[in-house]
């Protein structure tokens, strides 16, 4: 039975919402339409909500981001040492100890 590599998994962003950088890409569209003052009222604020959307989801995958580089280097973001069991040192019960 031939097997096959199984494929890494894309990142969990939703189809509706745009990476960082296509983002970002956005978020200074909208401040380029925001500080000409060519469009309405209605439609700058429309492009505001829009901005402030993308400026939490940035945050948010900022975070993720984060908190991925911390468990991979061992240290938070202050420096300090990350200790947290792995493997079947997570669960005693897994070791035969309970």
């Amino acid at each position: 039975m031939k097997r096959t590599m199984a494929k890494k998994k894309p990142t969990k962003e939703p189809a509706d919402q745009p990476g960082f950088e296509e983002a970002l890409r956005r978020l200074e569209e909208i401040v380029q339409l925001l500080e000409e003052g060519e469009i309405g009222l209605g439609e700058a604020l429309a492009r505001y909500e829009e901005g402030v959307k993308l400026l939490r989801q940035s945050y948010n995958l900022l975070q993720h981001a984060e908190r991925r580089i911390e468990l991979l280097s061992g240290v938070d973001a202050e420096g300090n040492p990350v200790c947290e069991p792995f493997g079947d040192q997570a669960d005693p019960h897994s070791r035969g100890m309970g």
